[in-house]
């Protein structure tokens, strides 16, 4: 009965010759040593089996960690870093446009500027000096080129702003001077000062694409997932082979590393597949449409300037009309032009509506400018231009400035539903790293837990 006794529990006949209960005989403890470490014997493969389970579930942990680190990194650097980045070169580009338009239209008023275009210039001026600062504060330099940008704009842009006060000196004199100055600060800054500003936000959205697509690629994820799904069935496997083994039903132990395993991996999942939308949504419909929304606002702006600097000329020469249109032509609407290209990006987004009314104004401002053009060539230069600084329900002016609202009104909602829509995405992951750590240690534990209860029964 006793050596039955042993077969029941272990499945194999007594050890050292002995029975339980009674003393092993002399050397029987090396043979009883021997035996529960010989993978040849069942009690040497649980032992073994153990610290492969247990190895397994601290890979899986540390692949687990490692893969939740790599995406909620990554969507950080997108809220934190390379989106205020890419924004902060987007505005550079803009101010800087923006104050080349104001300084060449408000010097069409001869004299002293209004007051309102004379804020709004020092206004963009300021504002692009700031910008500078700020993404050489968040470590722009840090990229590749973009060192040498932000050093491009820093030194040029008080060069710019010292010729224009030149030519708004002069010009409040009445001397022709005034406009030779504001020729030559127009071309520092077509030729200078917005290349730097337009590579460096090259630059800055690239690498804002680069680590939007870390942190929603899907390869990492489904690698870490089949991973954890492979362990699981590891441990369902070693289970049910445990329960023919002892004819016991549950083993807790390793029933507490599956529940550990499977709350992870669905923690894992839900948290990648939620984030990943979030942060799709926020390119989609954020940055998307605010970069084709920009790219147009700005094609306006530098064809405002020229609309303006032709007047400002008024020598004859129609260079600065050559580059409105070829402005434009570019700006659309049209098959390949800018508007009809943020109108499709801004499709299903906020700026939808923004867009179609940009395409609307960009269609009545042409018209007015062909006015502009039509009075100034037939002699009558006052009337044009107070066309351009006018603010009349036909005037290029009023028209330009409906166009702007509409590009502006555009880019803000977009912007908006892209600063949400990351930050959810951002938030999924949160708590998540050592979330899935303390699982892999649940699951070791248990593993290590579970097998020794059976490997006690031999001892």
């Amino acid at each position: 009965m006793a050596s039955t006794a042993v077969r029941g529990t272990s499945g194999l006949p007594g050890v050292g010759g002995g029975t339980p209960g009674q003393p092993a005989p002399p050397g029987g403890l090396a043979k009883r040593a021997r035996f529960i470490v010989d993978p040849s014997t069942t009690p040497g493969r649980l032992r073994l089996l153990l610290g492969v389970l247990v190895l397994l579930s601290l890979a899986w942990g540390a692949l687990a960690a490692f893969t939740v680190y790599q995406y909620s990194s990554a969507a950080s650097s997108v809220v934190a870093v390379r989106e205020p980045l890419s924004l902060n070169a987007q505005q550079i580009y803009r101010h800087l446009s923006d104050a080349n338009d104001t300084a060449a239209t408000a010097f069409l008023s001869g004299g002293l500027e209004p007051a309102a275009a004379r804020q709004r210039y020092l206004a963009d001026i300021r504002a692009a000096g700031t910008e500078i600062e700020t993404a050489t504060a968040r470590g722009g330099a840090m990229l590749s080129g973009v060192s040498a940008d932000l050093e491009t704009l820093a030194a040029q842009l008080p060069v710019y702003a010292g010729e224009v006060e030149t030519a708004r000196a002069d010009n409040r004199l009445g001397l022709p001077l005034g406009a030779a100055y504001l020729r030559e600060a127009s071309e520092l800054m077509r030729a200078t000062l917005l290349p730097a500003a337009s590579d460096m936000y090259t630059a800055e959205n690239t690498s804002l694409h680069a680590s939007s697509a870390q942190a929603t690629g899907l390869p990492l994820a489904a690698v870490t997932l089949a991973v954890g799904l492979g362990i699981g069935y590891v441990l369902y496997r070693t289970s049910r082979r445990l329960r023919r083994l002892t004819h016991r039903v549950f083993n807790y132990g390793l029933l507490a590393a599956g529940a550990a395993v499977a709350v992870s991996l669905l923690w894992l999942a839900a948290a990648y597949t939620v984030g990943r939308g979030d942060l799709l949504t926020a390119q989609a419909r954020g940055s998307a449409p605010v970069e084709a929304l920009a790219q147009a606002d700005i094609a306006a702006l530098q064809a405002h300037a020229y609309e303006s600097l032709t007047l400002v000329d008024n020598g004859g020469d129609d260079a600065y009309q050559q580059d409105y249109l070829r402005q434009q032509r570019a700006l659309g609407p049209g098959p390949g032009t800018l508007l009809t290209a943020a109108q499709t990006a801004a499709a299903g987004s906020e700026a939808s509506g923004s867009a179609t009314a940009a395409i609307r104004h960009a269609r009545a401002w042409y018209a007015a400018h062909a006015s502009v053009r039509a009075l100034d060539d037939s002699g009558s230069h006052p009337a044009a231009v107070q066309s351009v600084l006018g603010s009349g329900p036909g005037d290029a002016g009023t028209q330009f400035g409906a166009l702007s609202t509409d590009l502006a009104a555009g880019i803000a909602a977009d912007q908006a539903t892209f600063d949400s829509s990351a930050h959810a995405g951002q938030g999924a992951f949160t708590g998540l790293e050592p979330g899935v750590i303390v699982a892999a240690l649940v699951m070791a534990i248990g593993c290590a837990w579970g097998l020794n209860r059976r490997l006690a029964e031999y001892r």
